[in-house]
């Protein structure tokens, strides 16, 4: 039952919202739009806040629910299972077989997941995020500080337990996702949050040759 459960989380973390949602609300891949990342972050950034709203909560549902409810359905003793669902659904999220293995950078999804089990740190993280993204404008940035507040809220709030363990497996799973972003960050060339980018620096909707490559971005 467990192992199933675990196939599950990964499948439903794999739900690529952000994808689906641009198909429906504008007929675009955001594959081939702004930043080329399936996240809310450039859903927000071509899709307007109205879709990417939706998408952030689902991201954030589709890592809490697995950590939530599939332990008190798989009869397991060990309290690593609810670790390892969630664990799943990030995966899934980053690493999407429904759209070739290309998906998110798997904040939200982690945040989700974090909330099932710490949801002090999880609040803690989010109140910095919030500052740092309405500070600098950069929502990569905001995402690494953040996850980084993580860690220290759990031990201090929690213990040095299992859930401390995997904190840090998130901050530095969280920096790899982010590795594109560091590069740009460190050349000055960052994409700011709230700020468009000329509509002829982007390419035609859904056109061909767009590049899908995360470490594509659209300077400000």
């Amino acid at each position: 039952m467990t192992w199933v459960l675990l196939a599950v989380a990964y499948l439903l973390g794999a739900v690529p919202s952000s994808y689906v949602a641009g198909r429906v609300a504008r007929g675009v891949d955001l594959r081939t739009q702004g930043s080329g990342n399936l996240g809310a972050t450039n859903a927000f950034r071509v899709l307007g806040w109205r879709v990417a709203l939706p998408v952030l909560l689902f991201d954030i549902f589709k890592g809490w629910f697995p950590a939530y409810a599939f332990p008190l359905w798989d009869g397991a003793p060990s309290p690593w299972w609810a670790l390892a669902y969630g664990a799943a659904a990030v995966l899934g999220h980053v690493f999407s077989p429904y759209v070739t293995f290309k998906g998110g950078k798997g904040v939200a999804t982690s945040a989700g997941f974090l909330l099932a089990l710490a949801p002090l740190a999880v609040g803690i993280g989010f109140i910095v995020w919030l500052i740092i993204v309405f500070s600098t404008k950069i929502v990569s940035i905001a995402s690494l500080v953040a996850a980084a507040t993580v860690p220290v809220t759990v031990y201090f709030g929690y213990g040095a337990g299992p859930i401390l363990w995997l904190c840090l497996g998130m901050v530095a799973f969280v920096i790899f996702a982010h590795r594109a972003n560091i590069r740009r960050l460190m050349r000055g060339e960052e994409n700011r949050f709230g700020r468009r980018p000329p509509e002829d620096t982007l390419p035609p909707m859904g056109g061909p040759g767009a590049p899908a490559s995360d470490d594509r971005e659209v300077r400000p």
